[in-house]
């Protein structure tokens, strides 16, 4: 490490410590700190890709390969797209870099042919060359990479549909040369009919001055000028007829000729046409068989995936529905027995009530005419029927009040020395609250005990 530099050929990226971001040096020096910083170089050499699109159908479906030559380098004179070209290939070699442009110029090739006729490739190649190079570079450029040019190189098909267009241009070239030199023979044949004519027209001036020559020496010779006048006149005549006859052959056979070599270029034509047409419509066939095994593979998947559903609704559906049906009748037979069980229940609790409502019912009544007898004996004999009921509850107070004491494992008691002591004492302070009872009852219930006892002693 330390100072590094490049040709102008290829660019430094610097990278690491002092630099927030890479350092892109197209062709110069720069100085690398060993073990804090990193270099990488990327190479901005022009290279040259061969484009092959094999069997590639076109917009009308005829099927044509084309071979295009392009030439693209890593554009290096533009800070952004340098520095995506370094995100996308710092660190692969020029082959790789080759291989990506190549893959992304080829499926543009391809896309381009499928939207043009082999007419309009074939005869128009600047117009094929500048859609691809167009397209190509507005896709290629978002790399980084330039596309320097674009050539097509090469066009070719295996079933010779070029070949016949071909044919067919040659074909119309010679009909057109046949068709001027039978136009050619015509004006040939029409100046010698005229030479003809001008013949004719010189012999007949002939004829007629010989004639004059002849009226002039009627008398040397009138009947020898006749015969030679006639004889000269047969023979123009003669010759007259004879170039008609030549011209009118030489028309109607370059008329000839010309429809035969016309209808000949056709059929040849036609049979090229025909065989492409041909070969067009087997691999049509072709197709539209492969179409038909997949339509009918199709049908046999839809028929397995019936089996299947069937199978499944026969091992899996159906016994689930029976388990759901008989999971139904157990939770039904379930819920009417719980009814059922509910209802007697019900019955049982409302029988039960209805019993104790009786037995509560018949101890009221009784209550209520115990209390009603005694209440006529409290009528009659009102103090004395007070008395009865202090005398039978004063047993059950004393019994109250002394249950603290049965329920007491050990009582301790003090005594002074003097008065009672012992269980005496115990008893006594029961008594005592016993006699403090009448007391009571008559700050209650204004009854006094003592005095109705004894009026009840007097009696």
């Amino acid at each position: 490490m330390g100072f590094e530099t490049c040709g102008p050929n290829e660019v430094m990226v610097v990278s690491g410590c002092c630099h927030s971001e890479s350092v892109f040096i197209p062709g110069g020096r720069v100085f690398v700190w060993p073990g804090i910083q990193k270099l990488q170089r990327l190479s901005l050499n022009t290279m040259t890709l061969t484009i092959e699109s094999p069997n590639v159908y076109t917009q009308l479906g005829v099927a044509i390969s084309v071979t295009g030559i392009a030439q693209v380098k890593v554009q290096g004179s533009n800070d952004k797209l340098l520095k995506a070209a370094c995100e996308l290939f710092l660190g692969k070699s020029e082959r790789e870099i080759q291989k990506v442009a190549q893959e992304t110029l080829e499926g543009h090739q391809r896309a381009i042919m499928g939207c043009m006729t082999v007419e309009e490739i074939y005869k128009d190649r600047k117009k094929f060359s500048k859609a691809v190079f167009e397209v190509a570079s507005s896709d290629l450029v978002n790399m980084g990479i330039y596309v320097v040019s674009y050539t097509l190189k090469d066009i070719r098909d295996e079933e010779g549909y070029l070949l016949a267009l071909g044919k067919a241009r040659t074909e119309q070239v010679k009909r057109d040369a046949r068709m001027g030199e039978a136009e050619a023979m015509k004006d040939s044949g029409i100046k010698h009919y005229l030479k003809s004519l001008g013949m004719a027209r010189t012999a007949q001036v002939k004829c007629e001055a010989r004639k004059g020559e002849a009226e002039a020496l009627k008398d040397s010779g009138i009947k020898e000028a006749v015969a030679e006048e006639k004889r000269m006149q047969a023979r123009f005549e003669n010759d007259i007829s004879i170039a008609q006859s030549q011209r009118d052959f030489e028309l109607k056979k370059a008329a000839y000729d010309m429809e035969v070599h016309t209808t000949k270029a056709q059929a040849d034509l036609a049979y090229q046409l025909q065989a492409a047409k041909t070969k067009q419509r087997i691999r049509e066939e072709n197709m539209q068989v492969t179409v038909i095994e997949r339509s009918q593979q199709i049908q046999v998947q839809d028929q397995e995936i019936t089996r299947r559903e069937r199978e499944l609704d026969s091992q899996v559906k159906k016994p689930a529905e029976a388990e759901k049906f008989r999971l139904e009748k157990l939770a039904e037979a379930n819920r009417m027995r719980v009814i059922m069980e509910a209802e007697a229940e019900a019955e049982a609790i409302k029988m039960k009530g209805e019993a104790e409502a009786f037995a509560i019912e018949a101890r009221a009544k009784a209550e209520a005419e115990q209390m009603a007898k005694k209440a006529d004996a409290w009528k009659d004999y009102q103090d004395a029927a007070m008395v009865d009921m202090v005398l039978e509850t004063l047993p059950k107070i004393a019994a109250e009040i002394a249950a603290p004491l049965t329920n007491a494992k050990k009582v301790t008691m003090v005594s002074s020395g003097k008065g009672d002591v012992g269980a005496l004492k115990l008893t006594n302070e029961v008594m005592g609250i016993m006699e403090k009872l009448p007391n009571v009852v008559e700050n209650l219930t204004g009854i006094n005990i003592s005095k109705s006892m004894k009026s009840t002693s007097r009696n």
